[in-house]
């Protein structure tokens, strides 16, 4: 894929003005308005504002070479003093107003970037460029100083800038040679704009580092807190080298940043330099203009004041616009991460109805795949057909490719050579979450979620059907465990939320995922070594209770246990990504080959460990 191309130094994809007009069409379609009007209003308020400070003194001054009367001189200092008192209350009165509507747009975000996360295709987790995408736009969206949300204060301010500038050009159409005056404050004030935005790319240009960084200390920060590594962080004395890794992440990062930060001080600097360079100009120029009798005192001052804010507004244009520019690449990144190519069909796919006990039938032809950046196929010309109803169990070495296996039928991966059928169609023109609904599959790793017993079961908050709760766990014997805790499906799991989560042993979380795999009621039943952490006799029984509840299903078993999966109807013997032996129990004994080798090694091997264990 193009993105999967890129380099630190790639240009963003997105523009600021594209950028700019996305959160602005984001905020108008998330029912936020507000934050377009207020924003506007804003820049009125604060360009009306600066407009009454610039011309209160001239005025003022003005009405005194006029001589007028003591109360008409009065009237006029009120009159400026209540338009700036109101002007300055109304400005903070939109601020204050318009910060939830912001926040509320960020959250919309927030909302979009857990969804692509959620919902993106299975190899996407995979991909190192999705990967560091993720960490950067979760970053760009975290606070109020973030730049999806710090952007609409760039935006409000730009707008009063660029209608103070218009104003103030027009105001020094009086002034004779205004051209020169003009070429020197917008030549010096673009050549900083240009320097600051060439320095001001830099962090932009090496985010891939930056979210690298931020990678690494998510991660150690999980691992502290994962209560399952518990054991090991205090058995092992690990606490020591998780504080090193973390205090040298932090100590990497940290340098990252000063880095970025003393290469845009130069930005700084040459923006000062300039700055002084042309104020000094402008200055200059009107002092002459009072000495030649061009311009009145009360011009003068109204000029002079002029100047000073004509090159704070153009200052403020070229600051915003780098600050801008800085903002965008955030909300490139964002973009780019939401937009992320997606290798599989989802709405525009056929849809799959899944029937419980439908006739389904899945077949894979010359089946190859390999894992990007491999250098061999990790399954090789695979074919073979689960028929609807059929038990099938997929055994070999830890290594042989027996869970590619499994992700391929799934439709988790695509396979690079050869075709997986549904029912004769291949499963890439479906739509793939309809495709996965044909499939109740508990894997190697599986998660507890933060919620009551019902919830994990049912995989849902609301609209959970309790009765059927209640049958699929008393078909998974799971009922009395349910029944001795003391708020019964209503009790919480997982103790990182919850302080009165309820933890279960290994047999019991097995249990509650056999309960889980039932309530979804799928046509197919799909087990990737989930018992894994059970002894052999376990494993055993919990295939068999698997077994005899999914009688009418199709079912694939996994396992390197290979007398776990006797009773079923077909053996698939996987050994280097490839089948080399294929028959039932029986028969795969009988032909005394590879499967007939290793089940005598493991029958001598538990046989052993039995007799040892009623010696102690």
């Amino acid at each position: 894929m193009k993105k999967e191309k890129r380099t630190n130094s790639h240009a963003p994809e997105y523009n600021m003005l594209q950028n700019s007009w996305y959160m602005i069409t984001l905020a108008w379609t998330s029912g936020e308005k507000k934050v377009i009007v207020l924003g506007l209003l804003s820049a009125i308020l604060t360009v009306s504002s600066s407009l009454v400070n610039l011309y209160v003194v001239p005025v003022i001054l003005q009405a005194v070479e006029r001589h007028v009367s003591a109360p008409e001189l009065m009237l006029t200092i009120l009159g400026f003093v209540l338009a700036m008192m109101i002007l300055s209350a109304s400005c903070a009165y939109v601020k204050e107003n318009i910060l939830f509507g912001r926040i509320a747009v960020r959250t919309r975000l927030v909302h979009l970037l857990n969804q692509k996360a959620l919902t993106t295709s299975y190899p996407n987790l995979d991909n190192d460029v999705f990967q560091k995408l993720l960490a950067k736009s979760g970053e760009s969206v975290q606070g109020n100083d973030q730049s999806t949300e710090a952007v609409w204060t760039t935006l409000t301010d730009l707008t009063a800038d660029l209608l103070g500038f218009v104003i103030c050009i027009s105001l020094f159409t009086v002034i004779r040679s205004r051209p020169l005056l003009l070429f020197v404050i917008l030549s010096t004030a673009a050549l900083s704009y240009f320097i600051g935005n060439r320095i001001n790319g830099y962090e932009y240009r090496h985010r891939e580092e930056s979210a690298e960084y931020q990678r690494h200390l998510s991660y150690l920060l999980s691992r502290s807190k994962d209560l399952s590594a518990a054991t090991d962080i205090r058995i092992f004395g690990l606490r020591p080298w998780l504080d090193d890794l973390y205090q040298k992440t932090v100590l990497s990062y940290k340098a990252f940043h000063t880095k970025a930060q003393n290469i845009y001080i130069w930005a700084n600097i040459a923006d000062l330099v300039l700055s002084f360079l042309r104020n000094a100009v402008a200055y200059a120029y009107l002092i002459a203009l009072v000495v030649r009798k061009d311009i009145s005192v009360a011009q003068f001052l109204l000029f002079f004041n002029a100047v000073g804010t004509f090159a704070e507004w153009v200052s403020g244009i070229l600051s915003e616009c780098n600050t801008l520019y800085r903002q965008s690449l955030d909300i490139s990144v964002v973009r780019e991460f939401l937009d992320f190519d997606e290798p599989f069909r989802f709405d525009e796919g056929k849809p799959v109805e899944a029937v419980p006990d439908g006739a389904y039938e899945i077949r894979l032809e010359h089946v190859s795949f390999r894992y990007p950046g491999a250098d061999s196929d990790a399954l090789s010309d695979i074919s073979l057909t689960l028929h609807p109803g059929e038990k099938l169990a997929v055994v070999g070495l830890n290594g042989a490719g027996k869970t590619t296996l499994i992700k391929l039928i799934c439709g988790l991966l695509d396979p690079t050579c050869g075709r997986v059928l549904l029912n004769g169609t291949d499963i890439r023109a479906f739509n793939r979450r309809s495709y996965y609904t044909l499939f109740s599959a508990v894997f190697q790793t599986f998660s507890l979620y933060a919620g009551t017993i019902a919830a994990n079961v049912a995989q849902a908050e609301t609209g959970i059907d309790m009765e059927r709760v209640k049958e699929c766990v008393e078909k998974a014997g799971l009922r009395a465990k349910v029944a001795s805790c003391p708020k019964g499906y209503e009790t919480y799991l997982n103790r990182e939320v919850y302080e009165d989560a309820v933890l279960l042993s290994g047999g019991e979380t097995q249990s509650l995922m056999l309960a889980r795999a039932l309530y979804k009621n799928a046509p197919f039943i799909i087990l990737d070594e989930p018992t894994a952490a059970l002894d052999p006799i376990a494993e055993s029984k919990l295939y068999q209770k698997y077994h005899e509840i999914t009688t009418s299903r199709s079912s694939v078993y996994i396992s390197h246990r290979l007398a776990s999966t006797r009773f079923c109807d077909r053996i698939l013997l996987i050994d280097h990504g490839a089948i080399c032996e294929e028959g039932s129990h029986d028969e795969l004994l009988r032909l005394g080959g590879r499967y007939a080798e290793l089940y005598e090694v493991q029958s001598r091997y538990y046989k052993e460990g039995n007799e040892e264990n009623e010696a102690e």
